[in-house]
């Protein structure tokens, strides 16, 4: 069957402007996201805080109690454990761990008690009930408590289910990316 050539042509160029729209899309996609990734936006998944876009706050002092920070976690036993096990997320922090949001509640010098909740100065933090086991069944391992040693921070999530300090301990300063910024939330 011999197809004339006007038509092959004419569906030639009805092909092009597809794959032009598409590319710009694609173009315009890679752009939006590597703009608001390099602009400190972040899309928040988890309920440790409300769901939706915050933004990283560069930070030019010491964090202090009642900061809201991005913090990469650090690379140590119990992080790669609370990975494997689910609790965190992939991402680009050392480790493959994505930042957390989570509120500083006790700085360097500080007495952190844990029990049946966690205790700062003798003082009772507002919903730090601990589990005793996660939602699998498998038992969780409370940090003991202590002081805060120098250059670390205590963390803290209101969300019951949040894996923070209360598990892990405290974590350096240094992992502390900025004050964590709602933009456009939605706390379910």
């Amino acid at each position: 069957m011999n197809i004339p050539l006007v038509e092959l042509t004419s569906r030639r160029r009805r092909g092009k402007p597809l794959l032009l729209g598409l590319a710009t899309m694609t173009m315009a996609a890679v752009g939006t996201i590597s703009a608001a990734w390099f602009g400190g936006y972040r899309i928040n998944l988890t309920p440790s805080e409300p769901l939706g876009l915050w933004r990283i706050v560069k930070i030019d002092r010491p964090s202090a109690v009642g900061d809201l920070v991005f913090i990469c976690p650090p690379r140590t036993s119990a992080m790669r454990e609370a990975r494997m096990r689910g609790y965190l997320r992939a991402g680009l922090c050392p480790g493959g761990i994505a930042p957390l949001i989570k509120s500083v509640i006790a700085v360097a010098g500080q007495r952190v008690e844990v029990g049946v909740s966690v205790n700062v100065d003798g003082r009772p933090v507002p919903s730090s009930g601990l589990a005793l086991r996660d939602g699998q069944g498998r038992p969780m391992t409370p940090f003991p408590g202590g002081i805060v040693p120098v250059d670390y921070v205590f963390l803290h999530s209101r969300f019951g289910g949040s894996y923070d300090s209360r598990y892990f301990g405290p974590v350096p300063a240094a992992g502390i990316l900025g004050l964590a910024q709602e933009v456009l939330t939605y706390a379910p």
